[in-house]
């Protein structure tokens, strides 16, 4: 059997920018298992597999090259971008149905916007290991699925340097780390303990946790982001109650097949 795939750069205008995501549309979902090792051997931050409802709407699941993921923004705005862009939808908003509920992306012109649930940070105890595995202390630690480190300045979140071998031992899917932005109202960075991915490019999941915290604190519902990786991200951020908007651009990469014998 050959099935359809697509790359598409995420939260950028342009190639190589962004967090790349392959986006694999299908009749019906294959095995979890199946899946998994397709998002093993694409050897992205995530691949998305969808399929799409008779009511126009889809069921769409997140795999990274190891896990299964409860949340995923890159991939969810990546996979609305196929099917806005090369599966010829006829409205301007797709439903998905994930395993957190359901989610929106709305396609308004030079943006596509996603509505995910808000997931506030509390504050927590910070293990031993966390807290040595950066350069650079943090002024506070928070936690929601991920823990949350907060510092002084932007220039901190570009110099902090992360340490595996501490991080590994970590007991998290994630670990994010921001501060009041230079030229955006936050910026931020997402590490991957025991991954291969390490730092993750740009993390639409890590805002449902930005959001709300930044919100309260600057004491504004509509935000600007970037992600400080290599290759950047720039979004753009809303807090609308109990939920959150997240919104950028994503170009096409890559189209193709692949073959399952």
């Amino acid at each position: 059997m050959n099935y359809p795939i697509y790359t598409v750069d995420a939260f950028t205008d342009k190639v190589f920018g962004g967090n790349p995501a392959a986006c694999c549309p299908l009749k019906e979902f294959l095995s979890t298992e199946l899946m998994q090792k397709l998002a093993n051997e694409n050897n992205l931050s995530e691949t998305a597999f969808f399929v799409k409802n008779p009511d126009n709407s889809y069921n769409l699941k997140w795999f990274t090259p190891e896990v299964e993921m409860d949340l995923a923004g890159h991939p969810t705005l990546a996979t609305a971008f196929v099917i806005f862009t090369q599966l010829a939808h006829d409205s301007d908003t797709i439903q998905f149905h994930t395993n957190s509920g359901l989610l929106t992306v709305v396609n308004k012109g030079d943006l596509l916007e996603m509505n995910f649930p808000s997931r506030m940070p509390l504050p927590c105890s910070a293990p031993e290991a966390l807290l040595k595995g950066f350069s650079i202390q943090p002024k506070e630690v928070l936690k929601s699925r991920d823990y949350f480190l907060v510092y002084e300045t932007q220039e901190e979140i570009e110099q902090v340097v992360a340490d595996f071998n501490y991080l590994n031992k970590v007991d998290a899917l994630g670990i994010i780390i921001t501060a009041k932005g230079n030229a955006s109202d936050f910026v931020c960075r997402f590490l991957v303990p025991n991954s291969v991915i390490g730092e993750d490019p740009v993390t639409g999941s890590a805002h449902a946790t930005l959001i709300p915290y930044w919100a309260n604190k600057l004491g504004k519902n509509d935000l600007s982001s970037i992600q400080l990786s290599k290759r950047k991200g720039h979004l753009r951020c809303g807090l609308r109650g109990d939920r959150v908007t997240i919104a950028g651009k994503a170009v096409l990469y890559m189209k193709g097949e692949y073959f399952l014998s």
